[in-house]
């Protein structure tokens, strides 16, 4: 029999579930959430819109076909800890370079196997999502890693998980963001647009580019002035971790900058323009995070299954005056997909239309943005209805 090296999975409301280390040795501390998901874990772990969060998988064994160089969504793993029913040893793909555990210890990746998942994932959509911690036994017992842990040890890591810094009103964006601004290479010359960085993904960009966009992606504190001095013709606001109300900066640039440029928002970046007119978000019980979400569009009555990855959602009710229509909502709970502006050429999706991992129905969003990109006649100075109607942009 192979003995295998004890862990905890800690959490604040005095749940431990006991299982089995995998990857880097350690511990690590986060806000638990799940990932319905059946493949892509290598593009999960790499988003960043998963800091600050320990991701438990549902799909009962991950990691069989590997890690690829080319499935990353950034320049590394920012899931603050993984978790599985079974992770596997090896893996069999021909695009492959390296294991999953490999992956893991070479980015530091904290995680444990073995436990009863969907009992975990019960509790997540029964009570909410909650902090919690992993910890490996060989990290703070490395003379008797199979050893258990006591009660009173684990009860040292459920108070560290009640201890820990909650996600609501905490600003995440600024541990993803890029530091300097930089051009995406492509092939052809486009329109340019501006991407905010609130912790894009690379599939984002090459998406956009592939329809005819030259992106030039900046930093998330970049100003209206600065961007309006790139001269671009339309403006993208990414996905990101966290929740959007902290982010006063992103709002001030949304509101500045909306009709003044066609403008596209993508998950953190839908809860920004929402926030930027008036509106107010919400946190939600367990979130959307998968892909497999059914999404109604509203205008076409077309049923779309999305990729999505959100714990906060907007209320469109809450914005003043209309300024913004709903387009888009979810089926499974009805809560706001998509929106657009009633004047300018401002729209946005709660979901991920790239689709990185997930289902392609969604990747009209792209085309529909060059097209308003393509017929907008530009804009001098501030729209008159924006001028006299003051902050809420109606």
């Amino acid at each position: 029999m192979i003995r295998k090296e004890r862990a905890i999975l800690a959490l604040e409301d005095g749940t431990v579930y006991r299982g089995y280390a995998f990857g880097h040795r350690g511990e690590t501390v986060g806000e638990v959430v799940f990932n319905t998901s059946m493949t892509g874990y290598q593009e999960i772990m790499t988003d960043p819109s998963y800091n600050g969060q320990i991701v438990t998988i549902t799909y009962p064994h991950v990691g069989n076909y590997g890690v690829a160089i080319y499935d990353m969504e950034s320049n590394k793993p920012y899931v603050r800890g993984f978790i599985s029913r079974e992770f596997s040893g090896d893996y069999s793909n021909h695009r492959a370079q390296q294991s999953l555990e490999a992956f893991m210890q070479q980015y530091g990746v904290v995680s444990i196997q073995g436990i009863d998942t969907r009992a975990l994932v019960r509790r997540l959509r029964t009570g909410g999502v909650v902090k919690g911690v992993i910890a490996h036994r060989s990290y703070t017992h490395p003379e008797d890693p199979y050893g258990e842990f006591t009660p009173a040890e684990e009860q040292v890591y459920v108070q560290r998980a009640r201890d820990h810094q909650d996600i609501d009103g905490h600003d995440m964006t600024r541990e993803v963001t890029t530091p300097l601004p930089y051009a995406f290479p492509t092939l052809r010359h486009g329109k340019r647009v501006v991407l905010m960085d609130f912790g894009i993904k690379h599939t984002i960009i090459e998406r956009l580019s592939e329809v005819g966009i030259e992106p030039i992606v900046v930093p998330a504190h970049t100003t209206p002035a600065q961007i309006m001095a790139l001269q671009p013709h339309g403006l993208f606001l990414s996905n990101g971790p966290g929740d959007p109300a902290p982010l006063e900066y992103a709002h001030k640039t949304a509101w500045e900058l909306m009709g003044l440029l066609p403008t596209f928002g993508i998950c953190l970046g839908h809860q920004i323009l929402g926030l930027a007119a008036g509106g107010q978000t919400f946190k939600m019980k367990f979130g959307h995070r998968g892909g497999n979400q059914p999404v109604k569009n509203l205008l076409t009555g077309n049923v779309e299954i999305t990729s999505q990855n959100h714990g906060y959602a907007v209320d469109i009710d809450s914005i003043p005056n209309g300024a913004f229509v709903a387009t888009h909502v979810n089926l499974n709970d009805q809560t706001l997909e998509g929106m657009a502006h009633s004047r300018y050429p401002v729209f946005s999706v709660q979901y991920h239309p790239e689709a990185s991992p997930g289902p392609h129905d969604s990747r009209y969003l792209f085309d529909r943005f060059i097209e308003e990109i393509d017929a907008f006649d530009g804009a001098n100075g501030t729209p008159v209805e924006k001028a006299s109607a003051g902050r809420l942009g109606v």
